[in-house]
């Protein structure tokens, strides 16, 4: 997908530094008394798609969070309040100082606080940043709803499909506009292709390209594509909008939750089985009951497994509300074919 997110330090350093020994005594009584506890879909300050995990093991709390685009990855700390009714989550991010001639001679370690506040199944959150100027503290209100609980994976064999959908007819881009209309549009069709094109002209300033959505929105379905990517290219698939299947260029790389066919950052490819840049490859995705299946190229590199929430670019982090399709256009150029979808039958 996408570029990897923000370096995020393991080191202890915190707003709120005092509070840190409150997370070597046990907080509750008995695992599960702490509501705080479990997977949060969050919207974030400006209204995008995050997503937080909060764990307890062996006595010890810990949390992963997804902030936008990106990866879910873990935070520096987590701790709460004497009165046990408000989650500190503590992440850190890299600030470079740069002298007069726009040297970087130093980079400083900045820690951000999100403070939580439960009731039910929503969070009110507080984003407290720290200015790169070390003078003030922003503060943000978002907010935070609990997922779903993971159903059973379903019985696929037994999921009936309805008649087949052609998303791209080969022409045009009808039935298709941007995630964000403010961008670049770098999609056209060409000779058959859904093609997107995204130069950049050195020496000029970056130009932002858009993502393409499906006008129509869906449920559950099998969505059968091909792709074809030069090298180092990178795209991905979107199912319903908030879960992206990577298309990218990694050929001969180990296996990562960042290679071709992975539910990015999320589910890693039980094999590899990329082909070459310049490839036509084929990808079939079967998206039922929260659960997902990849077969890429012939291969079944990811069975039936649940997903546990959204993916960095989602355009919302609601798991329940269906939505489109949607490619990702504004990393590099990418050819797409032949895209299907079957819905599920209710």
């Amino acid at each position: 997908m996408t570029t990897r997110s923000t370096l995020w330090a393991t080191t202890q350093r915190t707003l709120l530094a005092g509070a840190l020994a409150t997370t070597l005594l046990p907080l509750w009584g008995a695992d599960g008394d702490n509501p705080f506890l479990g997977r949060w879909a969050l919207t974030i300050p400006g209204g995008g798609a995050g997503w937080l995990g909060v764990t307890k093991e062996n006595g010890w709390y810990d949390a992963s969070l997804l902030w936008g685009g990106g990866s879910v990855v873990p935070v520096s700390s987590v701790f709460f309040n004497q009165d046990k009714d408000t989650l500190f989550v503590t992440r850190t991010r890299q600030v470079k100082r740069k002298d007069a001639s726009g040297n970087v001679v130093r980079t400083q370690v900045f820690s951000e606080a999100i403070m939580a506040k439960v009731e039910g199944d929503e969070l009110t959150l507080t984003l407290l940043n720290p200015h790169d100027d070390g003078e003030g503290i922003t503060r943000e209100q978002f907010t935070g709803k609990r997922c779903p609980p993971t159903p059973p994976a379903p019985d696929l064999s037994a999921v009936k499909f309805g008649d087949p959908i052609t998303l791209f007819n080969g022409k045009d881009l009808e039935g298709w506009e941007l995630t964000n209309p403010g961008q670049v549009n770098g999609w056209s069709a060409e000779d058959g292709l859904l093609v997107n094109r995204a130069a950049q002209t050195e020496g000029q300033p970056h130009k932002s390209y858009g993502n393409l959505r499906t006008v129509r929105e869906f449920e559950d379905f099998n969505l059968k594509a091909e792709t074809r990517l030069a090298k180092n290219g990178n795209s991905g698939i979107y199912l319903r909008g908030i879960y992206e299947v990577q298309v990218a260029d990694t050929y001969g790389q180990p296996l990562d939750p960042h290679n071709m066919g992975a539910i990015y950052s999320r589910l890693t490819p039980t094999s590899a089985a990329e082909k070459p840049p310049g490839e036509w490859q084929t990808l079939d995705i079967t998206l039922v009951n929260l659960h997902v299946t990849v077969i890429l190229n012939g291969t079944k590199i990811i069975d039936n497994q649940p997903l546990l929430g959204c993916t960095g670019g989602a355009l919302w982090s609601d798991q329940l509300r269906p939505g489109p399709i949607y490619l990702q256009g504004d990393h590099t150029g990418i050819e797409y074919r032949n895209l299907v979808l079957r819905p599920v039958l209710k």
